[in-house]
């Protein structure tokens, strides 16, 4: 008990440090059903469709991404973030812009689309038997959103030394790579994200030599060569809807789905902390998982924010507010 009361101690201390005028219960006192109406809100889309799930996590992160986690994500626009080709299959919109104009009605001009779409990713992880934590609150939303500006989110065929770069610019650590890409345990993909791993790696027709054979003939019936290039398909075959370790064992094993995702294991710092979350011991390494993911969704939400008088709060979370 007293190791892991020291732990919340340590989380919550960074979370103070880190996120500066952000802090828990940001909206108690001016708008105190917030946290619970985006819970309801996430809960009511979830129950009809679970794979919503994964995708507000992915709108969060990349939100985060691109000038902090400003909301800078949601906005509307031929120009926009949104439109970057990044940002291609992003999903989620219509759940974040429902909560807002539910608290729009209730709480007008007061809580912002970034913190709901940082309160939205905690409850869908939550939702999907993962971990819960404590959101710190108070964010602004951006008035900028520029697709020319998510070059540096990450994407499936970047090699390591480049997703280490990304995320060291974001003050995020390998731990918090390897973590953070865990939540692939409940994403999704298209067929055209890895398609060519299966066809056509090396440009020679071949494909790539780190898929398991079993698996690539698994792959190779969920995405034909030259079918359906949207066709989703679950980043964890084995439990999609569940957030557990069954990822890194995937990863571990040649089964992941994304280049990215098995680059992890062909680097001997991001592959020994795979290994400690892939393990033997079912149960007490997802403790593990479960335990660190919290705190790397800590030092994620509280990437470049915007605070005090910065940005603004957005009335309509898909455009700016005109003065």
């Amino acid at each position: 008990m007293g190791d892991l009361w020291l732990g919340s101690l340590t989380i919550f201390l960074t979370i103070m440090g880190s996120q500066g005028q952000l802090k828990t219960g940001f909206y108690s006192s001016s708008c105190p059903n917030a946290e619970a109406t985006v819970r309801s809100t996430v809960q009511s889309y979830f129950s009809k469709d679970p794979t919503i799930a994964p995708a507000l996590l992915r709108l969060h992160f990349h939100d985060c991404f691109v000038q902090g986690c400003d909301g800078s994500v949601l906005i509307a626009g031929s120009s926009a973030e949104r439109n970057a080709l990044p940002n291609a299959g992003l999903r989620g919109f219509e759940v974040i812009e429902d909560a807002k104009s539910q608290l729009e009605a209730k709480c007008p001009g007061v809580v912002s689309c970034a913190d709901i779409l940082a309160l939205a990713a905690r409850d869908a992880v939550d939702l999907s038997d993962g971990p819960s934590w404590s959101v710190a609150t108070g964010r602004r939303d951006g008035r900028v959103s520029l697709s020319s500006q998510a070059s540096n989110l990450p994407s499936p065929l970047d090699p390591i030394s480049v997703q280490r770069k990304k995320f060291s610019d974001k003050g995020l650590d390998d731990h918090d790579l390897v973590t953070l890409v865990g939540a692939h345990t409940i994403g999704q993909t298209e067929c055209r994200f890895f398609s060519y791993r299966l066809y056509n790696f090396t440009t020679t027709g071949n494909s790539d030599p780190t898929i398991d054979q079993d698996f690539l003939g698994q792959l190779k019936a969920l995405c034909p060569n030259k079918g359906d290039g949207l066709k989703r398909v679950s980043l964890d075959i084995d439990s999609p809807t569940k957030f557990d370790v069954s990822f890194f064992k995937n990863v571990r094993d040649g089964n992941a789905i994304l280049e990215s995702d098995q680059r992890l294991w062909g680097d001997p710092a991001t592959q020994s902390i795979v290994q400690n979350y892939a393990g033997n011991i079912r149960g007490l390494l997802g403790l593990r998982f479960n335990y660190e993911f919290p705190k790397a969704m800590v030092k994620l939400s509280s990437v470049e924010v915007k605070t005090g008088t910065q940005g603004e709060i957005r009335k309509v979370c898909s455009k700016v507010n005109l003065y």
